[in-house]
């Protein structure tokens, strides 16, 4: 099968308008975070500004797992649809507490209600491609192993692409029209895409707990992904902060998010070749060989003095953080329940949010007091972890796959040409 062969094949597999719409529906939760910095900045204070966003974060780590939960026991249709218009009108009204100055304690109690309300797009459209190629659907098990693999391997690179253009449409938004109009997009966006990504035909049906045994989630195996979500999360976090640390040192702070956005073009243009031609290698290889070339790829971050140098250095990293990703969520689905899936994704997702989180509070305290190089070891010492994690708990022993035997058997959804 040709390299653009097997792109096609991976679209046709839930129809060409799915990508477009899980794309558009995953903007708002890369709007949001930097649109509520840039609001409250301009209407408030920096330090409103960071309360709400942290806020915003907290709810989606703390949400994400719970939507996921009941998406798998309802299904994702009513679940999908209900948090896609509860997290519009959360928007709709943080942003009317912004614009009327209500106190902090209102203002940040919405943040957190519109991060408890994100609809986890991303996980869930990643649960939707491992029904579809489900290889208990087939009569030939390896060829849907290796389209999972393909299609989730897509699905990373549209995470990438939104996360790309999601701070861009914030920043755009927000200099030409209103320091709200960020947020209000956002709102729109969720409303009118997440309700189209609820009501596709691919959706799958919830799984009811009495339909089945209980089934265990957190063992090792996964517990050990969650670390690795976790600490690449971390080298994020710290990784932004430093980048805007060195960009308020050079007097350019608004060049932070070009600089930064460096890393999502090249993780997306490796996602899209490893969807085109998935690596040889056996995914726990292929997981620490992605974290340590993305370990190596960090040290000069140490050395980065300027916008160019900077800017390089974050795309160099962004060649192997597809490859871990891809790895880590590919791995996931190996390991996890299958009617649990959605709640494993969402928890991996939660792990990266909490380790963004707070990797990018303490590497801006240390950039504040010891300058962006500070920032930047801490990027370095968290990739070092992740080495050590990944060589010590992500082996083949452990990370194999762990579904009960007695999971029911998916049951495909019905998909309709679009």
């Amino acid at each position: 099968m040709s390299a653009f062969a097997s792109l096609t094949t991976v679209t046709r597999i839930a129809g060409p308008a799915l990508p477009g719409i899980s794309f558009a529906a995953r903007l708002p939760a890369a709007i949001c975070p930097i649109a509520t910095l840039l609001m409250l900045t301009e209407l408030d204070s920096i330090g409103t500004a960071g309360i709400a966003a942290g806020m915003l974060w907290t709810g989606q780590a703390v949400g994400g797992p719970f939507l996921g939960r009941l998406a798998d026991r309802r299904g994702h249709r009513p679940v999908i649809l209900a948090a896609s218009l509860a997290n519009a009108t959360a928007v709709a009204l943080f942003v009317v507490s912004a614009l009327t100055a209500m106190p902090l304690v209102a203002q940040a109690a919405l943040a957190a209600v519109a991060g408890l309300t994100v609809p986890q797009i991303g996980p869930l459209s990643r649960t939707r491609w491992i029904v579809l190629t489900e290889p208990r659907n087939t009569d030939n098990p390896s060829r849907a192993r290796e389209l999972t693999r393909r299609a989730l391997s897509f699905d990373t690179t549209v995470d990438e692409l939104s996360f790309m253009a999601g701070p861009a449409l914030a920043g755009v938004t927000v200099v030409l029209i209103h320091p709200a109009a960020g947020l209000v997009l956002a709102g729109l966006v969720m409303a009118v895409f997440g309700t189209l990504f609820a009501l596709h035909p691919t959706a799958p049906e919830g799984t009811p707990a009495r339909a089945s045994a209980p089934v265990r989630l957190l063992h090792p195996a996964l517990l050990a992904l969650f670390a690795m979500a976790l600490l690449q999360g971390m080298i994020w976090g710290s990784a932004n902060a430093g980048t805007s640390a060195l960009s308020a040192h050079l007097g350019d702070t608004g060049r932070a998010g070009l600089v930064w956005g460096a890393m999502a073009v090249t993780s997306a243009l490796t996602g899209l070749a490893i969807t085109m031609r998935p690596p040889a290698a056996e995914l726990t290889l292929q997981l620490r060989l992605a974290i340590v070339a993305q370990t190596l790829l960090l040290l000069p971050l140490l050395l980065v003095d300027s916008f160019l140098g900077a800017t390089a250095a974050i795309a160099a990293i962004g060649f192997a953080v597809a490859p871990h990703l891809i790895a880590v969520f590919t791995l996931a689905e190996q390991v996890a329940p299958l009617e649990r899936m959605g709640e494993a994704m969402t928890l991996l997702g939660s792990g990266l949010i909490v380790g963004q989180g707070v990797a990018a509070l303490a590497a801006g305290q240390l950039a504040q007091h010891h300058g962006h190089p500070s920032a930047f070891l801490l990027t370095c010492a968290s990739g070092a972890v992740a080495v050590l994690v990944a060589v010590t708990l992500v082996r083949p022993g452990l990370i194999g796959p762990h579904r009960a035997a007695h999971a029911p058997k998916a049951k495909p959804p019905k998909v309709a040409a679009d």
